[in-house]
């Protein structure tokens, strides 16, 4: 799942994770970046703003997380059998690192080829950048390195998601800007009608 409302285990994902369990499909809820001990340890760090990495600096970090992730995490889980639902994954590094970080968009394209694990099915939650902001102002937590960023910045994430999912047959865009109950009905149904 991707989208661009700040990053880890969304409700949304979790309520798709339940729903599949429910149903009697082995799943996995992880995220990124994190998912794996260290993972979690250098999230913090490309989270807090703490420290003002170059761009290809950056991007290769999140890819060092995600390397750690799916060798540790994804997959083995897969292997077992499980479905893994994953909040954010490579497209998020396009659009975050790549459209608006200025960092090279076939270097990022590389990377996740090198990665051998790719989706088989991305939801991308669209929403206006002003609901955007007023979910993440309601929140009541502090805000991320990347939530701090404002306006600007979530216009340039959503245009850079809706030009990942249209050149990607692999993604399916939906609207969210319902309630959580109608993003989790969509969420399903955009799973059956994909997956089965």
């Amino acid at each position: 799942m991707e989208g661009g409302e700040g990053a880890g285990k969304s409700t949304q994902a979790r309520r798709l994770a339940d729903a599949l369990a429910a149903s009697g499909v082995p799943v996995l809820l992880t995220r990124e970046p994190g998912g794996s001990p260290g993972g979690e340890a250098l999230r913090r760090l490309l989270l807090s703003g703490e420290v003002a990495f170059a761009p290809l600096t950056e991007t290769l970090l999140h890819f060092a997380v995600r390397a750690d992730h799916v060798a540790l995490t994804v997959r083995p889980a897969l292997e077992a059998g499980m479905w893994v639902i994953c909040d954010r994954y490579y497209d998020s590094t396009m659009a975050y690192q790549g459209y608006a970080g200025g960092a090279d968009r076939d270097t990022i394209a590389q990377l996740s080829a090198m990665l051998h694990c790719d989706p088989d099915l991305t939801l991308v939650l669209d929403v206006p950048v002003q609901v955007t902001l007023d979910r993440l102002a309601s929140r009541g937590s502090a805000a991320d390195r990347y939530e701090r960023l404002g306006a600007p910045f979530f216009h340039t994430i959503r245009s850079a998601f809706q030009a990942i999912a249209a050149a990607n047959p692999r993604c399916a865009t939906l609207d969210a800007t319902g309630n959580e109950d109608e993003i989790a009905a969509a969420l399903l149904a955009a799973v059956r009608a994909r997956l089965g």
